[in-house]
């Protein structure tokens, strides 16, 4: 299992350094293996379960990003470690009114504390962490894409998940605000959106076209490409906004 909590010893300062939130399962999982191949060090989130796999260059920590407390608590864990941030990937996310085709207040509350609010929180917090020249990046989903016909006239989903859509567009319009900030401070950041894909996970079930390994590829490619600010991608394509 991951450990919850890492100290100075623990981290490799050496060595380039990705944060990846939601790393228990699915994509998140997949990517935090991806990067350890590539031989860097991986700092974790997950949300219940630790991943299922060790590494000396992974170290994680417990995240709610629905709660504001857990992400005080974790950003503090990350910073009291000494880590500096290269790429920080905000993979973490939620979608529950996948069988809705109106818009469920409750869950589109639920649906923007995290995929919205938590993700800005955390992401915010972590910013004096990340290096000059760093890259975030914000998993987002073509799902969110105003110019995408296909939200609108796919034959199985023209209405349905309606607030993981708006949630999807809000994260889009923070990344398009968070690059022109990281540009007009001169941090050298990179902002991106990136779409996935849809992959075989718990949220894009078994129908599904690509393998969470296949995602991280792909996704793995762009962050480190570190691409033009305030775009978004799928591989190495842009997605329209």
């Amino acid at each position: 299992m991951g450990s919850p909590v890492f100290s100075l010893v623990g981290y490799n300062k050496y060595m380039q350094t990705v944060l990846i939130t939601g790393v228990g399962k699915g994509i998140g999982k997949a990517l935090a293996r991806k990067f350890l191949a590539e031989r860097w060090f991986v700092i974790g989130t997950y949300l219940n379960t630790p991943p299922d796999f060790t590494h000396t260059n992974f170290k994680t920590h417990a995240l709610d990003l629905s709660k504001s407390e857990s992400i005080q608590n974790c950003v503090a864990e990350i910073a009291k470690s000494g880590a500096k941030i290269d790429i920080l990937i905000n993979n973490a996310g939620a979608l529950f009114d996948d069988e809705e085709t109106s818009v469920v207040v409750e869950k589109l509350r639920q649906t923007l504390e995290v995929n919205v609010v938590g993700t800005i929180d955390f992401t915010e917090r972590i910013l004096s962490l990340i290096n000059h020249g760093g890259h975030i990046v914000n998993i987002s989903s073509t799902a969110g894409s105003l110019a995408d016909s296909q939200n609108f006239t796919h034959s199985h989903a023209p209405f349905r998940y309606p607030a993981y859509k708006i949630s999807k567009a809000a994260l889009n319009m923070y990344t398009r605000t968070l690059a022109l900030r990281m540009g007009r401070e001169e941090t050298g950041i990179t902002v991106s959106s990136l779409h996935p894909g849809w992959v075989r996970t718990e949220m894009g079930g078994e129908g599904a076209e690509m393998s969470p390994e296949e995602a991280a590829d792909g996704i793995y490619g762009v962050a480190i490409k570190r691409p033009e600010t305030g775009g978004f991608w799928f591989k190495n394509e842009r997605v329209s906004w």
